[in-house]
């Protein structure tokens, strides 16, 4: 298909991006690729060392479809021997355990069946990285070592930080930007694709290509969308993120508690809304703002009627203070009661709505207990209250169990 003009392919290009170099060169690369009707190879490599693809891994992955659709090739890189050794960027302080080949190539597996999600993977082209890896002899290996100085591996940011904290690097470390940069000269990258913490293993794949012969790769650098806590960088492990394999309901009660202050970052890097829709979006009421950027970014993991559904069910739900439609049962047994009551911190502790009494009574007092279908506010720890099968108990929003009496 023929490509767009340059000036359009730039415009998609930039946007959501957070720096590219050198992006002077940027427009020749397309110029010449229109003109030659050849779409540019674009990089976008992963260690697939066991990860859930949450929307923090989409932006890239969102940046490799919009070239797809501008007529390029995306090439996929699996780091596969890169994972065995464990990427240090960002990181004070060398990796604790490493992969078997075994792990990496199960996580690969997992990894692309989660991507196809966000790009066309029938189009792209993906490679294991220990393909060339794998059979190089030693003597290769330490020729590939000699095109690089120690010198130019404490440039980067991470190294030269625990050089100077005489934090121990260990040399399989010093080899990984290596292997990420050599991997460019291989596939022949034209652009690769990543955050902003890669721009040393970006630059050095230039410096290979050059060597080579090779028409150096342009680094188009995103940056880091941040989590639900509207501070740290999106991760499972801070429980601030919203997985792209979640539910529709699971994902649209999680975007209504985006803070106002990232709605924008969250518009341009996960929809394709015109800035100008977004902008009146944004001038709007929130929660307006903050559904309408759900149903955008459900429906490209899900569908828009699943989407549409998630969101009609959150406004009874939650923004109408409703009944869920999925209430867990749990069973109490009648032993527990004294002439069918039980105090209501107990109540919540024996049903597991609370940790501990404690707990019961933190959340009594804030006035973020219920009970029965009417939501009739629990004013005391010490309050009695009558249990019956059915009876439906809440604490805060998100907590709730619906009660069955067992011998």
């Amino acid at each position: 298909m023929p490509f767009p003009p340059v000036e359009e392919q730039l415009a998609v290009i930039r946007r959501g991006v957070e720096k590219i170099v050198p992006e002077n060169e940027l427009a020749a690369k397309l110029t010449k690729s229109r003109e030659t009707n050849t779409p540019l190879r674009i990089k976008y490599g992963i260690d697939p060392t066991g990860i859930d693809v949450h929307l923090g891994h989409t932006v890239p992955l969102r940046k490799i479809r919009q070239f797809q659709e501008l007529g390029h090739q995306a090439v996929i890189i699996i780091g596969n021997y890169t994972a065995l050794v464990g990427d240090p960027s960002g990181r004070d302080h060398a990796r604790s355990k490493r992969l078997t080949e075994y792990e990496v190539e199960a996580n690969a597996v997992d990894y692309l069946n989660q991507v196809g999600k966000v790009i066309d993977l029938s189009k792209a082209e993906v490679h294991r990285n220990g393909d060339w890896f794998g059979p190089m002899s030693f003597a290769e290996i330490l020729q590939l070592c000699g095109k690089v100085t120690v010198a130019q591996l404490l440039t980067r940011d991470d190294f030269a930080k625990r050089f100077a904290a005489e934090t121990p690097i260990f040399l399989h470390e010093c080899l990984y930007p290596v292997m990420q940069a050599w991997d460019s000269v291989v596939i022949k990258s034209d652009i690769e694709l990543g955050g902003t913490e890669q721009l040393y293993s970006f630059m050095l794949a230039r410096d290979l290509q050059t060597a080579q012969k090779l028409s150096p790769q342009i680094g188009v650098m995103s940056p880091i969308l941040v989590g639900l806590d509207g501070v740290r960088r999106m991760g499972k492990s801070l429980g601030n993120y919203i997985g792209i394999s979640e539910s529709s309901f699971d994902m649209m009660k999680k975007f209504m508690q985006v803070p106002d202050a990232v709605m924008r970052m969250y518009f341009e890097l996960l929809t394709d809304l015109p800035l100008s829709e977004i902008d009146a979006l944004l001038a709007g009421h929130p929660k307006t703002a903050k559904t309408t950027l759900a149903r955008a970014v459900i429906g490209q993991y899900h569908s828009a009627i699943e989407a549409e559904a998630a969101a009609t069910r959150w406004q009874q739900e939650v923004g109408e203070g409703g009944l869920p439609t999925d209430i867990p049962v749990v069973k109490l047994s009648r032993s527990k009661l004294v002439d069918g009551q039980l105090g209501a911190a107990r109540l919540l502790v024996e049903t597991g709505l609370t940790p501990s009494t404690s707990d019961a009574r933190r959340a009594i007092a804030q006035g973020g207990a219920y009970f029965g279908e009417s939501k009739t506010r629990i004013e005391t720890h010490d309050q009695l209250i009558s249990v019956e099968t059915g009876l439906l108990l809440f604490v805060g929003k998100k907590k709730f169990c619906r009660l069955e009496l067992s011998e």
